[in-house]
């Protein structure tokens, strides 16, 4: 059986020197493939890196986090294209898009915070119609203002991802009928997560992706600990479980589903 991990983070690992042995234990656990994901300027080239040291198994991608959009972002969103030149190019941009989670309490310092996220959302969505390459998705606690923006940017939505997913049922249809999906975490196996597995039901098979996002996210029954790609199973199985499905057949689809968007050979 074998799992690609779609979307995880793996610069702590290497910062720790702990890479080979979590990519030991994930193959171990039968995830063969990783997409490492960026989310500011201090990842984009150590992922590059990584990618170039470990090809067909580590692939990577750029984008600049709505929580590491800070003063000075143009720049940071302008340096983005020049990664997507042969031969170590990204596989996507992303992770880009909107969080309201983690506003300031203040109402204006807030309202301001969301001004810049969305610039900073748009001008990388205007980009990705110039790369035309896979777009990946973070959008916490603002779904309808994350789909109005992509809806305004005439990024095609086959190419739309919403990573970790953690809208319900609805959502997941809108997303679908639009011609995106979404990738599922460790949150569906929380016991209060009822509405995500709800969604995991609606989206089915056909567009299915999993990931870890680790660091974060730990799925059950490993929760309290270091998130790593080897969980993937994990997220898999309670997956396969809401979906009533094998779970061979649903790591097959899984990693049929993620090499078909991300263009993997």
């Amino acid at each position: 059986m074998e799992w690609i991990d779609s979307h995880c983070h793996l610069l702590g690992f290497q910062k720790k020197n702990e890479l080979d042995d979590a990519l030991t234990r994930a193959k171990e656990a039968g995830v063969q493939r990783f997409i490492t994901v960026g989310t500011s300027q201090e990842d984009w080239v150590p992922y590059r890196e990584i990618h170039a040291a470990h090809p067909g198994v580590i692939d990577y991608t750029v984008g600049l986090h709505p929580c590491h959009v800070e003063e000075g972002w143009e720049e940071a969103v302008g340096q983005i294209s020049s990664f997507f030149m042969p031969p170590q190019a990204p596989v996507a941009l992303g992770e880009i898009g909107l969080d309201y989670f983690h506003l300031p309490k203040d109402p204006v310092q807030a309202g301001e915070v969301i001004l810049e996220q969305e610039a900073a959302f748009r001008q990388q969505l205007l980009l990705a119609t110039e790369l035309d390459c896979p777009v990946i998705i973070h959008s916490r606690n603002c779904f309808e203002e994350s789909v109005r923006l992509i809806d305004e940017s005439g990024v095609e939505w086959e190419r739309i991802v919403f990573h970790c997913f953690s809208y319900g049922p609805e959502e997941v249809r809108q997303i679908n009928a639009r011609g995106g999906r979404a990738s599922f975490t460790g949150i569906a196996t929380y016991k209060s997560a009822q509405d995500v597995r709800e969604a995991v039901r609606a989206q089915g098979v056909d567009r299915f992706m999993l990931e870890t996002d680790c660091p974060y996210l730990t799925p059950e029954p490993h929760r309290g600990k270091p998130n790593e790609p080897a969980y993937l199973p994990h997220i898999g199985e309670r997956c396969a479980e809401a979906l009533a499905i094998d779970t061979q057949e649903l790591a097959a689809r899984a990693t049929a589903n993620t090499k078909s968007f991300f263009g993997l050979e």
